[in-house]
Formats: structure tokens, sequence, C-alpha cells
């Protein structure tokens, strides 16, 4: 053999091994990331030791997701037309619309008529990227046409406090979807949507986690439960009763709770707590099997997490019960992504909505966000590059009485207004939450000038006055179809 024959040779090993390495960078740049969305239903963040250290709640698994992710501060729900806030909350998570353009579904579930936004909802748009789907959630309150979207779907309600009647079935169905994927050796990447029913009521815990909080799933109208030492202490911002009627009559969540109905007393209000804990403490354990399944396949480091709630809730918090009503334990909902790339133990206020999620699992994952979204990507935040999406977030409950309450919130400043009952109840507040994070109001009795409603202290006028002319705007700006009293008719 010559010498050019063996510089011949020398050229094409060379080429051949760097088109080999060339392969094989692009078969790992392709890559994509897996996803698990993990949905609760009804669960304040101030439940959670990572939002309230005083809590005594154990969730180690979520715990453990913040330490090694990213914790929204400011992540909210826009709101609800509808007493059943779950419905329009989903509808926005799975769309990507904001709260006074969704379909007619998130008013009447009854309506299923075709919208052409249900092309570009959440299952639909990773089918088409190439995504396998996967959902698991409670039936009904929420947006079927979406739904059924996914690939493969394995939705019931489940409330109760066994294996098969709670937060297990849940887990069940994620852990044999993964099993599947193991024995087929799937190789496209996946989107999970892990639902739960619980804590929503009736909070029907574990027997052993029911005694571990000391609490009962309580049924006899005529008695309240027993005080136990084990069950939670009352909230700092607890009332016996909200000051005025929140303006929606024979309201479900505020009158007829199994186990609660108008009851606000200390003992029925722990107890109640307790359960909650109980309920969420399960879903806590049912994340940990499907993460210790993840990592045992491989996938975990490649799988974005994201852990969050459909919306608050009040339990005993300014005298209510539910989920409508716009203080921050129920406008705000608990926030956690970790995944590939994301700084551990970071905290940022993100002010984000949750009809965000949508168009930011598209940009992690490199799809095109649909045109029909209107809600905004925030991996700018997640990258480190920016603290929120937006500096205004507005929120409205209009599920009773019309108009209802609105609130917008700008730095340290919200203010909620309250024009219910054909106008008998109108009122006003203005709070500063880097001093009254709280919201208490006069009946909570603080000694601080502002730990109080401050809408009706003049030094304050101004500020007022500002937050006043930005709600409006804000109402403007998402297609709000009411006013309220003191603001111009004109639309």
């Amino acid at each position: 053999m010559n010498k050019h024959h063996k510089l011949f040779l020398v050229v094409i090993t060379i080429l051949f091994f760097l088109g080999c390495k060339k392969s094989e960078t692009k078969s790992k740049e392709k890559k994509r990331p897996n996803f698990l969305f993990v949905l609760v239903d009804d669960q304040s963040p101030f439940d959670l030791k990572t939002y309230d250290p005083n809590s005594i709640l154990e969730t180690p698994n979520i715990d453990k997701l913040a330490e090694g992710g990213l914790v929204f501060d400011q992540a909210r729900n826009m709101g609800s037309m509808n007493g059943a806030v779950c419905t329009p909350s989903r509808h926005m998570i799975m769309s990507g619309r904001t709260v006074w353009n969704l379909p007619k579904s998130a008013i009447d579930q009854k309506n299923n008529d075709y919208n052409e936004i249900e092309d570009f909802t959440m299952g639909a748009v990773f089918n088409d990227a190439g995504y396998n789907t996967m959902r698991t959630c409670k039936k009904g309150n929420s947006y079927p046409n979406a739904n059924k979207q996914f690939t493969v779907v394995h939705d019931a309600t489940k409330r109760g406090g066994t294996e098969e009647s709670g937060s297990a079935w849940h887990s069940k169905q994620v852990l044999s979807y993964l099993s599947e994927r193991e024995t087929n050796k799937e190789e496209d990447p996946f989107l999970i949507y892990f639902g739960f029913s619980h804590p929503h009521d009736k909070r029907d815990g574990t027997p052993e986690l029911l005694e571990k909080y000391g609490a009962v799933n309580h049924r006899d109208k005529n008695n309240v439960p027993a005080l136990n030492e084990k069950q939670p202490q009352l909230q700092d911002n607890y009332l016996e009763e909200h000051p005025f009627f929140h303006g929606h009559p024979e309201l479900r969540d505020e009158e007829r709770v199994s186990g609660v109905w108008k009851n606000r007393d200390e003992n029925t209000v722990r107890n109640e707590l307790g359960r909650e804990y109980a309920c969420s403490e399960n879903i806590d354990i049912q994340i940990g099997k499907v993460l210790d399944k993840l990592e045992a396949m491989g996938e975990l480091d490649n799988t974005y997490i994201i852990y969050t709630s459909d919306h608050g809730m009040s339990i005993g918090r300014h005298g209510l019960m539910g989920k409508q009503n716009l203080y921050e334990h129920t406008w705000r909902v608990p926030f956690i992504i970790k995944g590939p790339g994301i700084e551990a133990g970071k905290r940022v206020k993100g002010n984000i909505y949750l009809l965000d999620v949508l168009p930011t699992l598209c940009d992690l994952a490199g799809i095109k966000i649909p045109e029909t979204v209107e809600g905004k990507s925030f991996t700018s935040v997640i990258k480190g590059e920016k603290e929120e999406v937006r500096d205004v977030m507005y929120g409205v409950y209009a599920g009773g009485t019309k108009p209802g309450m609105r609130t917008v919130k700008k730095g340290d400043w919200k203010l909620i207004k309250y024009d219910v009952m054909d106008g008998a109840v109108r009122e006003t507040q203005l709070f500063n939450l880097a001093k009254n994070p709280n919201e208490y109001l006069p009946e909570h009795h603080k000694e601080g000038e502002m730990e109080t409603d401050l809408a009706e202290n003049p030094k304050y006028a101004e500020k007022l006055a500002e937050m006043e002319a930005l709600l409006l705007a804000e109402m403007k700006a998402h297609n709000d179809p009411y006013r309220l009293w003191n603001q111009p008719a004109e639309k």
C-alpha cells in the first residue's frame, strides 16, 4: 500500500469518527425534556412550610422540590365568573386564555359546543409536537373538550380515605403509565398531567393521617368536633365571621360543606384544617412514589416538575371557608418548578398567572406558542433574566351577585372592591402587603398603623385613588364586562 492510499485511509477513518461524534452529539441535542405537571384541588400556599414556616403540615417531597428548584412567591389564579372557581381556572391552565376570554364551558359545563380554542390546548399542542401525553385528574368542574385531547386519560373524582377511593388512585394511574413506557421502551418525550381530587372537600383523609393531625371526618350537624392538641392552630387572620356579606347567597362552600356548614368556631376550623393537612400530606406521599419511579427509569433529571393548585382556600381565614374571595390565601397559589438548568433553592416574585403555564411549557419544550394564547411565558424568570413578567396583577370573582369582587395589586399595594347584592354591599379595602401580609382588618385588632384596611385612612387617599384608576385600566384591558359603582359606565 503506497503512502497515498495510507493517507486516504487515515482521512476516511477520521471523517468516519467525526461523523459518528457529530451524530452522537446531534442525538443528544434532540433529546427533549419531559414534563410532570402536578395540580392539586383547593390548596392555599400558606398550608405549606415553603410559604409559611410555622405550618405543621409535613410534605417532604414538595419541600425537596422547592429546595432543588424555583419557588414563585407571586403566582395567582386570575379569578372566576363562576361559583365553581375550579372550572375557569382549569380552562385558563389548559388554554392560556384570560378569564373573560374563555369558551362558554367555563361558565356552563353543559355547554360543550366546539370552540377552536380546544385545538390549541395543552394536550393537543403537545401531541402535535410529538410528545406522548397522559392525564389523570378529577372529573367535573374542568374543561372536558381540552381534557380529552390527551392520548391517555384516566379521570375520576377520588376524595376518599382509602387506596382506591383517594389520592393513591391517581398516582397508580401515573405509575402504570410509566411502567408501560418502560416495557414498550418508549423514546418519545412525555407530558403527564398529574391531577388530584384532594384536598378539596369532603376532606376524607386516610385514618393514620387524620390521627396524625388530630382530625375526624365530622358528620354531626348538632355538635362540633372536639379540640385536639395535634390539630393545626387557628391561622393568624382567622375571624369568627367576615365583617360583611361576601355577596353570593347560599354559596355551597360557605354554607353546605359537610362537617363545617355555617360554623366558624375554633373547634370546627381547627378540625377542618387537620383534615386538609391529612389530605395534603397524602398527596405528597403519592408525588414521592412517582418521583422515585422517574428516578429509577433514569428520566428524573430530564423532567420538568411543576407543582401548583388551581386556586387557594380560606378554611377560617377572614371568617371564610371557601375559594370565592380575593384575599391572598385564596387568590394566590403555590407554584414550584424543578428541572433541567433551573437554579436550586431560589425564590422569585414572578407575578405569574396559571394561564401562563401553557406558553411556558411550550417555550421549555421548543414548541411554537399557539396564537390563541394570551398568557406570557415566564422562561425569562426561570433562567434568572427577570424577577417578574408583569408588574400589575388583576383578579376577579363574579360568581355570585354582580358585578362581584375585583382586585388589583402593584408593588406592595393591593386594592379589593366589593359591589354585590344589588348595591346593598359596596366595600373598598386597601392593603400594604409589605406591612400587612395577612391582610388584617380592623376586626383583627392589630396595633400597627398599617396592619389594617387603609381605605378609610385619609393619609392614603392618594394611593387609594391611584389603585382605583389602575383597577379600572386592568378591567378594560381584560375585557371585564362589568363596572363597579364608582367607575364610569363606558366600557
